[in-house]
């Protein structure tokens, strides 16, 4: 396996396209919904990267970001923030 990809889209076939792709590609994913389940998946999983969408109910991408980058266990895997 080339890495653990973690993905927070709301959009459930935006979600499972990316999803789809990366694993075709070899990689093993991690696909959420909501932002509330990526703080404690990133911290519990410890992915190597997080595709995180700007858009989300209840917290956004950014406010999400935030708390990943001042959280010692996360704030070093990268974020690739995606948005329409």
């Amino acid at each position: 396996m080339k890495g653990k990809v973690l993905i927070v889209e709301d959009e459930a076939e935006i979600r499972d396209l990316i999803k789809y792709n990366l694993e075709s590609n070899g990689y093993t994913v991690i696909a959420l919904e909501t932002g509330e389940k990526c703080l404690s998946t990133a911290r519990s999983e410890r992915p190597d990267l997080i595709l995180l969408d700007l858009m989300l109910p209840v917290l956004d991408g950014f406010d999400i970001c935030r708390q990943l980058k001042e959280d010692s266990t996360t704030k070093l895997i990268p974020v690739v923030i995606l948005t329409a």
